[in-house]
C-alpha cells in the first residue's frame, strides 16, 4: 500500500485530532505514525499523520475531500506522497566536507532526495559533481554582478523544479529578495553553535574563550544574517590540549552531521515554521537509522 503524509497546522481548539482521525477512517485510511504539539504561548496546534490508504485513494480525492474539515479548523494543509523525493539545489563555495558528505549520503540511500543541481561561485568541486552525474553551475559572485549572479541561480531553481536550496557552507550572503521568495525553502549550515560566537573565524574565538565545546547550528535563511529559524544543532567537547586545527577538524564533522539531520527533517515534512522558532517532530523508528548515520 502507497504511504502518504499529511501536515497540519492551525489554532489550538478542541476535536481537532478527532476530526482528522475520523475523516482518516471513513476514508478508508490506517495511521501508521503520528505526533502532534500544540504551543500554550501562541495558540498554534501542529500535527504530522502518515498512513496508508487501504482503499487505494489518490492524494487529490483526499485533498479535496479533507477540505471541509481544513476549513472547519482554519487550518493549513498539505497531503504528501511519502515515496516522493523532494528535488534540491545545493550551494557550495571552497568547503567541500558538507558537499561530500550529502553526495555519499545521497549516493548510499541514507538521504532520499534528487539533486538536480549544484551551484558554486568556484570551479573546486566541479568534477566531483560530475563524477556523481549531476549537474554543474559555475557562477561567479561580485559586488557588481550580484543581482545578475541571483537571477541565474533562481532561473536553476525554477527550471529544475527545485523544492528546496541548501548552503552546503556556500560563502556568499543571499539578498533580501531571494531569502523572501524562498522563504522557508533555504537551509544553512553555521560553523558555530549560535548564538555564540558569530561572525568571521569562530573556532579561533572559542579556542581563544578555551570553550569546552564547539558546535553547528542549521537554520532556514531569512534576511536577517544568521538569524533564521533554528532546524538542528549539536555540539562536540573539546580540551585545552586541543589546537584551533583540531577544533576545525572537530567541527567540519559535526556541520555535516548537523545539516544532513535537518535536511532529513526538512524532506519528511517533520519541520514547521512557528514564529521565529520551529517545531521539529522526531524521525520515526524508520528512518532513524539512516538519519543518524555517520
Amino acid at each position: 500500500m502507497q504511504s502518504f503524509a499529511l501536515t497540519v497546522k492551525c489554532k489550538s481548539t478542541r476535536g481537532i485530532v478527532a476530526a482528522i482521525s475520523a475523516f482518516l477512517a471513513t476514508n478508508g485510511c490506517n495511521i501508521t505514525d503520528s505526533a502532534q504539539f500544540d504551543d500554550q504561548e501562541t495558540g498554534n496546534f501542529f500535527m504530522r499523520i502518515s498512513f496508508q490508504s487501504e482503499e487505494g485513494k489518490d492524494l487529490s480525492s483526499l485533498s479535496d475531500g479533507f477540505a471541509e474539515v481544513g476549513a472547519r479548523f482554519g487550518m493549513q494543509f498539505g497531503f504528501h506522497d511519502e515515496s516522493e523525493k523532494m528535488k534540491v539545489v545545493i550551494m557550495v563555495s571552497r568547503f567541500g566536507h558538507c558537499l561530500n558528505d550529502l553526495l555519499y549520503r545521497w549516493r548510499i540511500g541514507a538521504l532520499p532526495i534528487e539533486i538536480v543541481a549544484v551551484i558554486s561561485n568556484h570551479f573546486d568541486y566541479q568534477k566531483v559533481v560530475v563524477n556523481h552525474d549531476i549537474p554543474f553551475h559555475h557562477i561567479k559572485v561580485t559586488k557588481e554582478n550580484k543581482k545578475e549572479a541571483e537571477a541565474r541561480q533562481m532561473a536553476i531553481v525554477e527550471e529544475t523544479g527545485a523544492e528546496l536550496i541548501v548552503l552546503a557552507r556556500y560563502m556568499q550572503v543571499l539578498s533580501d529578495e531571494m531569502c523572501k521568495k524562498m522563504s522557508g525553502r533555504i537551509i544553512n549550515i553555521h560553523h558555530s553553535f549560535l548564538p555564540s560566537f558569530k561572525g568571521a573565524n569562530p573556532y579561533k574565538q572559542a579556542f581563544e574563550r578555551g570553550v569546552k565545546l564547539i558546535g553547528a547550528t542549521s537554520h532556514y535563511v531569512t534576511a536577517d544574517l544568521d538569524e533564521g529559524p533554528i532546524i538542528e544543532q549539536d555540539t562536540v567537547r573539546v580540551s585545552h590540549a586541543q589546537s584551533p586545527a583540531d577544533y576545525v577538524s572537530l567541527g567540519r564533522d559535526v556541520e555535516s552531521q548537523v545539516l544532513s539531520r535537518a535536511i532529513h527533517a526538512h524532506i519528511h515534512l517533520r519541520v514547521f515554521l512557528n514564529g521565529n522558532k520551529t517545531v521539529v517532530f522526531p524521525a520515526s523508528p524508520g528512518s532513524y537509522a539512516s538519519e543518524r548515520m555517520g
